[in-house]
C-alpha cells in the first residue's frame, strides 16, 4: 500500500464526501511501484449510462462515460471526458486504460482505479510524462436498477480525485 496526501471535504449537490484523512491509503491493486506523484486533481461531474441490450437480450444500464471538471485549490483547471481522457488547462492531453480495481467505500460509490496512460497530446504540459493515473476518494456514480427503453440516458453525480504520476 501506499499513502498519498488528498483533499479534505467535498460537497456536490445532494452528495456529500466524506472528510478523509490527511493521507488516503492506496490499496495494492491501485499501488504503481516506482512512480511518484504529479499532480492531483479533484473532479465533479457526471458518470453517464446507457440502456441497452446485454449479452443475454435483456435490457440493462452500460457505462457510457465520464463528463467531469478537474479542479485544483478550488479552481478550473481541466476536463475528464470519453476515453477515457484527461485534459489540462495547459494543453496537454492522456488518455488511460484501466489495469486495475478497488470497491468504493459505498456500495453507492464507483470503484477506485488504476490506469496505464496509453496516449498523449497536446505538447509539453503538465501531464506529458505523466505514466498512470490512479482514482481515487469516490463518492457516487454508481447507478442500479432495471432500464426500460434502448437507447436512454441516465446521468449520475460523482465525485473523485485523481492522482497523476510518472517514473522515478
Amino acid at each position: 500500500m501506499r499513502v498519498i496526501p488528498t483533499l479534505s471535504l467535498v460537497l456536490l449537490g445532494a452528495l456529500t464526501i466524506p472528510a478523509h484523512a490527511a493521507e488516503t491509503t492506496i490499496p495494492d491493486a491501485l499501488v504503481a511501484a516506482g512512480e511518484k506523484p504529479v499532480l492531483t486533481l479533484h473532479a465533479e461531474g457526471a458518470q453517464v449510462y446507457e440502456c441497452k441490450t446485454d449479452k443475454d437480450g435483456k435490457l440493462a444500464w452500460a457505462f457510457r462515460e465520464p463528463i467531469a471538471t478537474l479542479s485544483a485549490d478550488g479552481k478550473t483547471v481541466g476536463r475528464h471526458y470519453a476515453g477515457p481522457n484527461w485534459e489540462h488547462q495547459d494543453g496537454s492531453i492522456v488518455t488511460g486504460r484501466v489495469v486495475g480495481t478497488a470497491i468504493g467505500a459505498t456500495e453507492a460509490d464507483i470503484p477506485w482505479l488504476k490506469l496505464t496512460v496509453v496516449s498523449h497530446r497536446g505538447g509539453q504540459g503538465v501531464l506529458s510524462d505523466v505514466t498512470t493515473v490512479q482514482r481515487i476518494n469516490t463518492a457516487g456514480g454508481k447507478l442500479e436498477g432495471a432500464c426500460e427503453t434502448a437507447g436512454q440516458f441516465r446521468s449520475v453525480a460523482y465525485a473523485a480525485d485523481y492522482v497523476f504520476l510518472k517514473k522515478e
